[in-house]
């Protein structure tokens, strides 16, 4: 399946959540335990945008995070959750590397995906909402969480592995690999 046709899935599902998220809750713990709400909504943000740039092979600025909480920006992630699918849809994206990180354009993108889904369920969580992953992007991310897990563990962006009951669904698992505790 093409990575622009797994992260529309994936916005589809994440789309609601953000939508529902109200002002009140941007100071609310998530299971990231160094980011709020806000913090992780702003991090999201950051993350679909620079990742059009990266599907587009041009760099990306990671060393800073904008403040993108300003005016409607459940409106702005929903437009630009779009933009991301329709940049990852564009002829070549998903082939050769894909920029500074010099990784397979797959890799990247799956990479997108990754943070769209998981930290949608984050955000679900944090929030009191019922979230249900797009059951194709959870298959296609076992993969990259094997391939990019110790690395990613290594850099602090995992948590270590948690253990889940062996009747867990598809997503528990994907959680638990992720250091989170699927509740």
């Amino acid at each position: 399946m093409k990575i622009s046709s797994l992260l529309d899935g994936a916005r589809k599902q994440a789309e609601p959540v953000i939508r529902n998220i109200t002002d009140d809750q941007l100071d609310a713990r998530t299971p990231c335990a160094e980011y709020t709400v806000g913090d992780l909504l702003n991090h999201l943000l950051h993350v679909v945008i620079s990742f059009q740039e990266l599907a587009a092979k041009r760099m990306a600025d990671f060393s800073t995070t904008p403040d993108r909480l300003t005016g409607d920006w459940r409106a702005l992630f929903a437009t630009e959750a779009e933009e991301l699918v329709a940049a990852w849809a564009a002829p070549g994206a998903d082939e050769g590397t894909s920029g500074q990180m010099g990784l397979p354009a797959t890799t990247v993108g799956r990479m997108a995906l990754l943070d769209l889904t998981v930290h949608a369920w984050d955000l679900a969580h944090a929030t009191g909402q019922d979230f249900t992953p797009d059951p194709d992007a959870v298959t296609a991310l076992f993969e990259l969480v094997d391939q990019m897990g110790p690395t990613a563990r290594e850099m602090n962006v995992f948590g270590a592995p948690v253990d889940v009951p062996a009747d867990a669904d598809p997503f528990q698992k994907l959680l638990a690999a992720t250091g989170r505790t699927p509740v």
